[in-house]
């Protein structure tokens, strides 16, 4: 790009980007927040009035209190693998809970998360996205890092706002003590420190079925074996912990010398489900709101033999455990009616990421409507099934197919929960608001640009239904793919020459003004320290282990 024409860009940018005097404490967005904001701001003003007037006639009807909230979130769960009986049908399984559900809810069409668990997740809870500080990749085993304290969680901005806070089942954002829910907002957490690697692969079931293989104790000739540390022993690493806010937590469902097998993975998922009724319980019956959050770990289970009975036609362990899951969240619409609770609160059942397809073997399913799964940056990584039901508020069996980012949840949540003023703005937030979006359904969406990230690197962005696949350093610009997302959901045909002509300029401009935000807000790192320090009653063999990544970790320095 030519200089006069950069400098001009810059100029707009920074004329777009300046908050208007009187409102210092307005949140900050990334760069293209705020073109959309000079075309629809006048727009946006009135849409607002008429949420602030719709949310004020819920508390009023409900005793002065905002709605709870009660956000399930499923693991590689991709689009079209719940809620839509005919997609259950051609792979051969039933989804009958959230097939209803879906009918009781508004169906966010285009919703884009991150390519797997931890970076989604984080985007969730902070409403940034996680590259802005360190955590873009995924860990399987002890890793030393998290999520910073430092970020400002949805479960503190609510607690702060008089929110009851509760989370069980998966977390996956570090194994270090600042990372963890209970230090991040939870006024109680129940969660594995890992995540399935650790739980149903690296297991003695999973080896001898050869889903992991050497991995174990046993599981393979040690002749040549040299490194003791190489091979990860799940049996070793710490399970699942359970703790209060700002306490220690304790390991539970584990004994000294104890292996763990693909039998307690399965009583750790029925732990979690129990803990989840438990829980809701427990919160209906408080004289203030609740954010219960709900991470299930299955539906992935690697091992075919510790399931006696395939009652699908499908008959993978992927499958088998989708309908458990299925019915796990049937029980819990039920007992959320039998509570008297349903109508005052909004249920989001979403997935995390797409279908993970290196394990679609077990499972009968490759992708059939998106290109890829976890892990990618193809749409079948990143575009996931998404419901949202408010009995009154929002519109039931509805489909919306404006553009709604994961991070889009963090500040969306807040307004509806009336905290905005809990939120941070001190730093970018990548979450815009899409509450016009909720209660005044489509087209009322404030984004149309979601930049797609895998750990620190851009690999596409999406623009209205349009995707680029972002060049490589040192590609030529010209060869670069564009892809009409309504005409070719599978990427397989780029229409670079009729988009480029004209797209290529204005996306060099989108992705210029991306960086220009990022070197006003630099990203900075994870946290980093020592694994599993906040656990009361690790096992010897645990301490072995991170005594042994200890010594991995800093054999540089000698």
């Amino acid at each position: 790009m030519k200089t006069k024409t950069l400098l001009t860009t810059c100029a707009l940018s920074a004329s777009l980007l300046s908050t208007p005097q009187g409102h210092a404490k307005e949140l900050i967005h990334d760069a293209d927040h705020y073109v959309l904001k000079a075309q629809h701001a006048e727009q946006w003003a009135k849409d607002d009035k008429a949420v602030d007037s719709k949310l004020a006639e819920f508390k009023k009807s409900n005793n002065g209190k905002p709605p709870n909230i009660f956000y399930i979130l499923i693991d590689d769960m991709g689009y079209g693998d719940m809620g839509i009986p005919e997609l259950n049908s051609i792979r051969g399984y039933s989804t009958a809970n959230v097939n209803k559900f879906s009918d009781q809810a508004m169906r966010l069409n285009r919703m884009y998360t991150e390519p797997s668990c931890t970076p989604t997740r984080c985007a969730f809870m902070t409403g940034r996205q996680p590259y802005r500080y360190g955590m873009g990749d995924t860990a399987v085993d002890i890793s030393g890092f998290g999520l910073p304290a430092k970020e400002v969680t949805l479960a503190e901005v609510l607690s702060e706002a008089g929110y009851a806070t509760t989370h069980i089942g998966k977390w996956h954002m570090g194994d270090i003590k600042e990372a963890w829910p209970n230090h991040q907002g939870f006024d109680y957490a129940a969660f594995p420190i890992h995540q399935q690697g650790q739980l149903t692969i690296f297991n003695d079931d999973a080896s001898k079925e050869g889903v992991a293989v050497s991995i174990g104790p046993g599981q393979y000739k040690e002749t040549f074996t040299k490194d003791k540390w190489f091979r990860p022993d799940g049996s070793a690493m710490a399970v699942g912990v359970e703790g209060k806010k700002g306490e220690n937590v304790r390991e539970v469902g584990m004994k000294p010398g104890e292996r763990w097998t693909e039998a307690k993975y399965d009583e750790l998922n029925q732990r979690y489900q129990d803990q989840a009724v438990e829980h809701l319980r427990k919160l209906a019956k408080q004289d203030k709101p609740f954010f219960l959050q709900y991470w299930p770990i299955i539906p992935l289970s690697a091992p075919r033999h510790t399931t006696e009975i395939y009652n699908t036609p499908n008959g993978g362990t992927y499958t088998e455990k989708m309908e458990l899951l299925d019915r796990w969240i049937g029980d819990l619409m039920k007992e959320m009616d039998d509570l008297g609770v349903a109508d005052n609160t909004i249920v989001i059942i979403m997935g995390d990421n797409g279908h993970f397809t290196k394990y679609s073997p077990q499972s009968g399913y490759t992708p059939m409507i998106f290109k890829g799964g976890k892990g990618y940056t193809t749409e079948g990584g990143v575009r996931v099934d998404a419901f949202v039901r408010w009995p009154g508020m929002i519109a039931a069996d509805s489909i919306v197919a404006d553009i709604f980012n994961v991070s889009d949840f963090y500040t969306t949540l807040a307004r509806l929960a009336g905290a905005m003023d809990k939120l941070p703005t001190d730093r970018l937030i990548d979450g815009v608001d899409q509450s016009a979006l909720l209660l005044e359904g489509e087209t009322k969406g404030r984004r149309d640009t979601v930049y797609i990230y895998s750990g620190n690197k851009m690999e596409a962005i999406v623009k209205e239904h349009l995707k680029l696949k972002v060049p490589e350093p040192g590609e030529n610009a010209i060869l670069a793919s564009f892809y009409d997302l309504q005409r070719d959901t599978r990427e397989e045909n780029p229409v670079s020459t009729e988009i480029g002509a004209w797209g290529g300029a204005e996306f060099t401009r989108i992705i210029q003004r991306h960086m220009m935000r990022k070197k006003k807000y630099p990203d900075e790192p994870a946290a980093f320290g020592k694994p599993y320090e906040g656990i009361d009653n690790l096992r010897p063999e645990t301490k072995a282990a991170v005594e042994a990544f200890l010594i991995k970790s800093k054999v540089h320095e000698q």
